[in-house]
C-alpha cells in the first residue's frame, strides 16, 4: 500500500441491517474511490473495510454516522487496518 493509502475496519452498530446499508457503503465508497468489502454482523452491526486515500476514509467514516435514509446509526467505531491486504473494488460479502 503507498504512502498516502491508508486503511480502516469499521463497526457500525444501530439500525443498520435491512435498510440498504451495505450496498449503500459500496455506493459511496466508489464514488470515493475506496476499496474494501463490506458485510453484515450476526449481532446486528456492519464492518467495513474501508482502504485509500486518507481523506477518502475520513470522509467515509463522516458518511458512516448519517447512512442511507432508513438507518439510524447509534455507533461508528474504527481502527487502523492498513496492514491488511484490500480487495481490489469494493465488495459486498457474506
Amino acid at each position: 500500500m503507498a504512502e498516502d493509502r491508508k486503511a480502516a475496519l469499521v463497526r457500525i452498530t444501530g439500525r443498520v441491517q435491512g435498510v440498504c446499508f451495505r450496498v449503500w457503503t459500496r455506493d459511496e465508497a466508489a464514488q470515493l474511490g475506496l476499496a474494501g468489502w463490506v458485510r453484515n454482523e450476526r449481532d446486528g452491526s456492519v464492518t467495513a473495510l474501508i482502504a485509500g486515500p486518507e481523506a477518502a476514509i475520513s470522509t467515509m467514516l463522516n458518511r458512516f454516522w448519517k447512512g442511507p435514509p432508513a438507518a439510524r446509526v447509534s455507533n461508528v467505531e474504527s481502527e487502523d487496518a492498513s496492514s491488511v491486504q484490500a480487495p481490489l473494488g469494493f465488495q459486498i460479502t457474506d
